[in-house]
C-alpha cells in the first residue's frame, strides 16, 4: 500500500499527496501503459442500494486489473440482520483483499472499517460519495488542471456535492456552493473544507454562482430514499435548475457536470445534458478509471 490510509470512508481520508497519486495512476492505467497490477486479488463488493455505475465501473475495473469482484447484494448476506457488521467484516476479510461498500448509513461503513483487516471502499453512503469525487477531480483535470479553475455547485448539499467540497480543497479548486436554504452542506463539512486550506464560497444565488465558473455541478435533488420527501423538494428547489437560462449568467466555455443518473427537467434539463457544454460521459467513464487507480495504490506494494 502507497497511500498514508488504509481505507477509504471520505475523501478527506486520503492526503492532497494521496489524491494526487490515485489520479496519477489512474491516467496511467486509462492511457494502458499500467494494467494488470493486481492478479488473483478478490474485491468484495457489498450492497445496500442498487447502482449502475458503481457496480459495473468496479468489477470492470477489478477484471481490467487482473483480478476479480464478487457481488454482495442485501438477499446474499445477512449485514446487519442476521449477522452483526462486525462479524460480517471480520469474516470478509479471510477471503477477499478489499472490501467496497454502497451503503445507506455512514456509521454502517465506520463500523465495516473498524474491524475489517483488509481495505474499506466507501462507494456511497447518505454523508459522503469519496469515489464519485475522484473521478470528478480526475475529469476536471483532464479538461483544465487544477489551477485558476472555478466551480459551481447548484442544487442539494448532498452527499455527492460535500464529498465534492472536500476534494476541490484537497487540490485547490475554487468552489462556489448555491443551494436553497435547509439544503446546504453540513457545518462540520465546511470546517472541515476550511481546515484543508480552501472553504467553498457560499452564492446567494444560482446565477452569481456560475458567472465565473468554468464548471457547473449538479445532482439530483431527491435522492434515493428521500422520495416522501419529493413534493417538498421540488418546489424548494425551483430557480436551481440548471437550464439554458441558467447557463447564460455562466462564460460560453463552461462545462457542465452530474454524477447520475439525471432526472432530466428536474435538476437538470435535457437539452443541457445533450449539448455539448455536458461532460457527464467522461465523468461516468473516470469512474473505473479513477477507481481503478485507488485499488492499486490501496493493494500493489510495487
Amino acid at each position: 500500500m502507497t497511500l498514508s490510509t488504509t481505507h477509504l470512508l471520505d475523501i478527506d481520508d486520503l492526503s492532497a499527496a494521496d489524491v494526487h497519486a490515485v489520479l496519477d495512476r489512474a491516467t496511467a492505467l486509462k492511457a494502458g501503459t499500467d494494467d494488470t497490477r493486481l492478479p488473483q486479488r478478490t474485491l468484495g463488493m457489498i450492497f445496500e442500494k442498487p447502482s449502475t455505475r458503481t457496480r459495473v465501473s468496479f468489477e470492470t475495473g477489478m477484471t481490467r486489473l487482473g483480478g476479480h469482484a464478487v457481488f454482495l447484494g442485501p438477499d446474499d448476506i445477512h449485514l446487519g440482520h442476521g449477522e452483526p457488521i462486525a462479524d460480517t467484516s471480520r469474516a470478509l476479510s479471510r477471503y477477499v483483499d478489499a472490501i467496497m461498500a454502497r451503503l445507506f448509513d455512514h456509521a454502517d461503513v465506520e463500523e465495516l472499517a473498524e474491524y475489517a483487516d483488509v481495505p474499506v471502499i466507501n462507494g456511497l453512503t447518505d454523508d459522503a460519495h469519496p469515489c464519485q469525487t475522484l473521478a470528478d477531480l480526475l475529469t476536471i483535470c483532464e479538461r483544465f488542471g487544477f489551477e485558476d479553475v472555478q466551480v459551481a455547485w447548484v442544487g442539494d448539499g448532498n452527499n455527492v456535492g460535500q464529498s465534492f467540497a472536500l476534494g476541490c480543497a484537497l487540490v485547490g479548486i475554487d468552489l462556489v456552493v448555491a443551494t436553497p436554504d435547509g439544503y446546504g452542506m453540513s457545518q462540520s463539512v465546511l470546517d472541515r473544507a476550511a481546515a484543508l486550506g480552501s472553504a467553498p464560497e457560499i452564492a446567494d444565488t444560482p446565477e452569481s454562482a456560475v458567472a465565473g465558473a468554468d464548471v457547473v455541478y449538479t445532482d439530483v435533488f431527491v435522492s434515493m430514499g428521500e422520495e416522501a420527501e419529493r413534493e417538498e423538494k421540488l418546489a424548494a428547489f425551483d430557480g436551481y435548475q440548471v437550464d439554458a437560462a441558467l447557463l447564460s449568467n455562466a462564460k460560453p466555455g463552461t462545462k457542465v457536470m452530474h454524477c447520475l443518473p439525471a432526472h432530466r427537467g428536474e435538476e437538470i434539463t435535457h437539452d443541457v445534458v445533450e449539448s455539448d457544454r455536458a461532460i457527464v460521459w467522461d465523468q461516468a467513464e473516470n469512474r473505473l478509471h479513477a477507481q481503478n487507480g485507488l485499488l492499486v495504490e490501496l493493494l500493489d506494494a510495487n
